[in-house]
């Protein structure tokens, strides 16, 4: 079967069968086809002949050209995850991916704003929404949404009316690979959430059943939420990234030093393993050390 094929195929199957969202999926076949491309300059077309040392080679000349571990670590996952379905769907007989490593990415601990920072946020966009104006109820319900809950910005998106239970102030996500979950959230967000519902009528929606809608009435995208995110986190002092997960993991690490259990804060946030919620104990203890280093007299 030729490469090109193959890499279609398996994005397909990304998709259908795994469940990967659509960002994962471009972000494996972009590295793919740049693995089909690498192959072949060595003369290799088809995927019975691609093997270790093809993509070994593949990894070290992207390392050679400055790629980021990250990348290249992404780049290994990819590569194995396609060289095991080859193998598991029959096309060849061997998987030549299963003894191939990457550096492993750098972790760095993510950004956190302070308690303070949340609430000079939070009462500019109130005072926004006090105006009357649609736009900037639905902006203070998303951001409300996002810190109380911390949900990816892709799930926050993808909400429907359908998935908000405002009396127990829950919302039922989608999260990655397709697993649901129910997650809480507080009185402010209800009551944010509560305006937005009472204005979103006065836009000319469309019949998508979308909790929330831009001006024209279509779907909120997540380019929508990055660059409102964006604009409030420019006026913040503070370096690091600055879109919507900065939210979700200064609501993980708020709910941590505020005595929550690391299982329930693994739970909330969706994740698969509970060595990926640890980081954020790691945030805490490093904001416990700062506060140390300027509080005590004998730090």
């Amino acid at each position: 079967m030729q490469l090109e094929r193959v890499v279609d195929e398996f994005a397909v199957y990304l998709t259908a069968e795994r469940g990967f969202s659509p960002h994962t999926v471009r972000a494996y076949a972009s590295d793919l086809r740049d693995l089909v491309a690498f192959a072949g300059e060595s003369g290799v077309s088809t995927a019975d002949e691609l093997e270790l040392e093809i993509l070994r080679d593949w990894l070290w000349h992207g390392s050679n050209a400055g790629l980021a571990k990250s990348t290249l670590a992404r780049r290994s996952a990819a590569a194995r995850s396609l060289s095991l379905w080859l193998a598991r769907t029959g096309v060849v007989g061997t998987d030549a991916g299963a003894r191939l490593r990457a550096p492993k990415a750098d972790k760095h601990l993510p950004r956190v704003l302070t308690r303070g920072q949340i609430d000079e946020i939070l009462a500019s966009l109130i005072a926004r929404a006090d105006t009357g104006d649609a736009i900037a109820t639905r902006d203070l319900a998303i951001v409300e949404l996002l810190y109380a809950s911390a949900l990816r910005v892709s799930e926050v998106t993808s909400l429907d009316t359908s998935s908000l239970d405002v009396s127990r102030m829950t919302v039922r996500v989608v999260g990655k690979g397709s697993k649901e979950r129910v997650v809480p959230f507080g009185i402010p967000a209800r009551r944010a959430i509560e305006n937005w519902l009472l204005r979103r009528p006065t836009l000319t929606v469309d019949d998508t059943g979308a909790l929330f809608v831009g001006a024209r009435g279509a779907r909120v995208g997540t380019r929508t939420v990055y660059q409102l995110i964006a604009g409030l986190l420019a006026e913040l002092p503070g370096s690091g990234p600055s879109g919507p997960h900065t939210l979700r993991h200064t609501a993980a690490t708020h709910l941590l030093d505020g005595g929550a259990d690391l299982r329930s804060v693994q739970e909330m946030l969706g994740h698969a393993s509970l060595g990926t919620t640890q980081l954020y104990t790691h945030v805490s203890a490093e904001r416990l050390k700062e506060s140390y280093r300027t509080a005590h007299p004998r730090a």
